[in-house]
């Protein structure tokens, strides 16, 4: 059997260049999807970053005189903190994974691997950045409410989740194939003298 490398069809082609060139339509329409996905989705990142900025250089309640946070013992104030820091931290990563496909060279072998991964890690982090937000927003406003009416507004705060919970059931597909692609291994051909 001959080395996989020198193998050559009629035309003395390698498998390599008959694959590139009779998919070469295909590569563009991938490399064009994911421009569009990665922009779109850096929007989306950059607007998170920018909240979770502003909420996570502030403190809720103000600081006493001494400087310490007014909501420091409060439970609600470490998740606020927490949360708000997480969703800075994962939409700034969010923004880089996205940045770095839009800047790709889409090779075909990036197509196999590095794309679908950074796709995968950037969509995640995205989704858990918009997680950390909400729950920012749930525990930032609780400061706001008296007791009387904080009950109220629990089902109010699990509405706010709908939203995300639809766009990430609708992306669910596309989590198991870009899973699928990267974790599957393709069967190598074997050629016959």
């Amino acid at each position: 059997m001959p080395p996989r490398s020198s193998v050559r069809n009629e035309n003395e082609e390698m498998p390599q260049e008959i694959f590139t060139t009779s998919h070469k339509d295909l590569r563009k329409e991938g490399s064009d999807w994911l421009v569009k996905t990665s922009e779109s989705c850096s929007v989306v990142a950059a607007l998170i970053a920018t909240v979770a900025f502003a909420t996570s250089a502030s403190v809720p309640g103000g600081l006493d005189k001494y400087g310490e946070p007014v909501f420091e013992d409060k439970p609600a104030f470490n998740a606020f903190t927490i949360s708000s820091l997480l969703a800075l931290c994962l939409s700034v990563t969010a923004l880089v994974f996205f940045l770095s496909i839009i800047t790709s060279r889409y090779e075909v072998d990036d197509f196999s691997i590095s794309l679908p991964r950074k796709l995968l890690l950037g969509l995640t982090s995205l989704f858990a950045s918009i997680a950390s937000v909400l729950v920012s927003f749930c525990t930032g406003h609780m400061f706001l409410l008296n007791r009387q009416l904080r009950h109220v507004a629990y089902p109010l705060y699990a509405t706010t989740c709908i939203p995300i919970t639809i766009f990430a059931l609708a992306q669910l597909p596309l989590y198991y194939d870009l899973i699928k692609g990267i974790f599957t291994k393709v069967p190598q051909q074997t050629y016959m003298e």
